[in-house]
């Protein structure tokens, strides 16, 4: 039962007061520093374990990145952007339903708030049924234990956690040469609150959010540029899916700018933002979305007074457990460690963390495969190995592809750029890598994921019999493909 005195006078200092912060009854088994989907999960997870539990979130609402300004919200507003734009309708033959065009930015976020407003609710009603209490605050450390409360008042709290999880997230990086405080200029999470559709946006940086929000304005009618240093789209996915990718997007009317960078970004002016590229590119647009990678949420958290050591763009640093590789009872998961810096690798961390934390016999490591899903127009998924790595490693391997437009619901949605691709090894046909890009590619890849976690071979999708005319069905013509290719050397 939690019973802590929520208004105890002890617990408060009033600005210029030098009366000393005492620790009085704020006790807690588990103190989690920020609300996002890995601090919400991990405080649920000691709250099932029977923990004593704060959960402190500096913002109004619970949810951080990843309900509020990141994953719900892009994804709620790339499928709306599909529907309001009529993008699924005018991919079958002969059919133009785009009812919408003149949609207005109300109409286009209208469902992203319902959608994020609802996921807060769950959250929230969960943390209440597990018994978490919530304080809204920016913590910092005082010691390894004792945690300072500023409420937005400016009034302080101390509470003490036995053990600490810090899943404070991160924020876009905001390089200086862009002036962010023209509402011409976005970053990743401004982009949301846009007033008015931008008839021709420039984005600066071709990663997984430059790609994501680029296919959906693209899909809303907007002219949209994608400018980036390298000559590859999203090196770490297998080459073939990024260059399929690549065509996806151009037919789609993204136009890429490759090895080059932003030298001006001139505001100015009224009117439109004048652009200047090192390629010798020059072009104006009235919007400019800067993705330019994130840093964590640590500057305020007074780490070494914890005994923590900070890592590159704020990074704590943990071992396999999650767990502080400086000091052993503070934990950490999601964006704050680093990559993969996914909401469902986020999730995992925290509740690996938790359990190792508190002893828990079901808390068994993060899952060997995490699958990566990337919500770009088409979407695109892998698990395991790339044909690179593979060669690399010089694994001897057999490729299985099949085209969406070789079965036929890939005809019936309309889909006829889409593929999976089936890495298996040559000697026993284990699965070792499996690679979609097309309509629902981050739900098709989860058949091959399980598939690999059981160590399956070819043989689990030649005799498996899959729903009739279903995208479970590249699974099985893909690996005919691998096999008669086997039979072939």
């Amino acid at each position: 039962m939690n019973t802590t005195r929520k208004n105890d006078p002890s617990m408060t200092i009033t600005p210029g007061s030098e009366k000393k912060l005492t620790i009085a009854d704020e006790r807690y088994d588990l103190v989690v520093i920020g609300g996002g989907p890995a601090g919400v999960n991990g405080a649920i997870t000691a709250g099932i374990l029977g923990k004593r539990v704060l959960l402190v979130e500096k913002e109004p609402m619970v949810g951080g990145a990843g309900i509020n300004t990141g994953t719900i919200p892009s994804k709620t507003l790339r499928e709306t952007a599909l529907v309001l734009s009529g993008g699924r309708s005018r991919r079958l033959f002969g059919i133009d339903l785009s009812l919408r065009r003149e949609a207005t930015i109300a109409e286009f976020m209208c469902h992203e708030k319902y959608v994020k407003t609802q996921e807060r609710k769950r959250s929230e009603c969960e943390l209440a049924r597990r018994g978490v209490t919530i304080l809204r605050g920016d913590a910092s450390f005082v010691d390894a234990n004792a945690i300072r409360l500023i409420g937005s008042g400016g009034e302080e709290k101390l509470v003490y956690g036995e053990k600490i999880l810090i899943a404070t997230g991160s924020s876009p990086l905001r390089p200086p040469e862009f002036h962010f405080d023209d509402d011409r200029i976005h970053d990743s999470n401004e982009i949301l609150e846009l007033k008015v559709l931008p008839k021709k946006l420039v984005v600066i940086g071709a990663g997984v959010i430059g790609c994501e929000y680029a296919g959906t304005f693209a899909a809303l009618g907007a002219e949209v540029h994608l400018v980036d240093g390298r000559d590859t789209l999203l090196p770490f996915l297998d080459r073939e899916i990024s260059l399929g990718l690549v065509a996806a997007m151009t037919e789609n009317g993204i136009c890429f700018h490759w090895k080059t960078k932003v030298l001006e970004c001139d505001t100015s002016r009224a009117g439109n933002v004048g652009i200047r590229l090192s390629s010798g590119t020059t072009m104006e647009c009235d919007g400019v979305l800067v993705c330019a990678g994130r840093s964590s949420n640590t500057q305020s958290l007074n780490a070494h007074a914890a005994g923590l050591t900070l890592g590159p763009r704020g990074l704590v640093q943990v071992n396999p457990n999650y767990q502080s590789t400086e000091v052993g009872h503070i934990y950490a998961a999601g964006d704050v460690i680093g990559a993969p810096a996914l909401a469902a690798t986020g999730i995992e961390q925290a509740r690996v963390a938790v359990c190792h934390a508190f002893d828990a016999p079901w808390g068994c490591g993060v899952a060997r495969l995490l699958p990566t899903g990337i919500y770009t127009i088409p979407e695109a998924s892998f698990v395991g190995d790339t044909e690179e790595a593979l060669i690399a490693k010089k694994v001897p391997y057999i490729v299985g592809r099949c085209r969406y437009a070789d079965i036929p619901r890939g005809d019936i949605i309309g889909d006829h750029l889409g593929f999976l691709k089936l890495l298996f090894h040559q000697e026993d046909m284990r699965i070792l890598g499996v690679h979609v890009m097309g309509e629902q590619a981050t739900e098709v890849v989860h058949l091959g994921l399980l598939a690999m976690t059981m160590n399956a071979t070819a043989d689990l999708f030649h005799q498996v019999c899959f729903n009739y005319p279903t995208l479970g069905d590249l699974y099985k013509y893909a690996t005919h493909d691998a096999m008669l290719k086997r039979r072939a050397i």
